[in-house]
């Protein structure tokens, strides 16, 4: 990412993550779809072509979606011990709505926090 020269009030990157706005300006949309970033911000012309998420937010959605759903599983099974298929029907639609939702904020938040510190591809210097 090169320096931004913009002069831009600080967006914080937890309020960026929630609403999936644009980690400079917080107005412009970030994502396409579910996921999919856009070229640039529609609002302040941010070029988003720094962005690079990796894998980080699918390893944080595996470990919070799993402890909240399972966990929630494991507490209405010891409590009220219902038939396997009711938890089939709750359980599994509340996994899936959990994991995409928490895949937009924490891709979002990676994101912001990528523009927040500057972060760019690493490089070794032989000099």
């Amino acid at each position: 990412m090169t320096e931004d020269a913009a002069k831009f009030p600080a967006v914080d990157p937890i309020r960026a993550a929630l609403s999936a706005s644009c980690p400079r300006c917080g107005n412009g949309r970030l994502f396409y779809g579910l996921t999919k970033p856009r070229a640039s911000c529609s609002s302040c012309g941010l070029d988003y072509s720094f962005i690079d998420a990796g894998d980080g937010p699918a390893i944080f959605v595996i470990l919070l979606a799993d402890l909240l759903v399972v966990g929630l599983a494991v507490w209405v099974e010891i409590n009220y011990q219902p038939s396997i298929w009711l938890h089939i029907l709750f359980f599994g639609p509340l996994a899936i709505g959990v994991s995409l939702w928490l895949m937009r904020v924490m891709k979002a938040w990676l994101i912001a926090m990528q523009y927040r510190h500057n972060a760019s591809q690493g490089a070794i210097d032989r000099d």
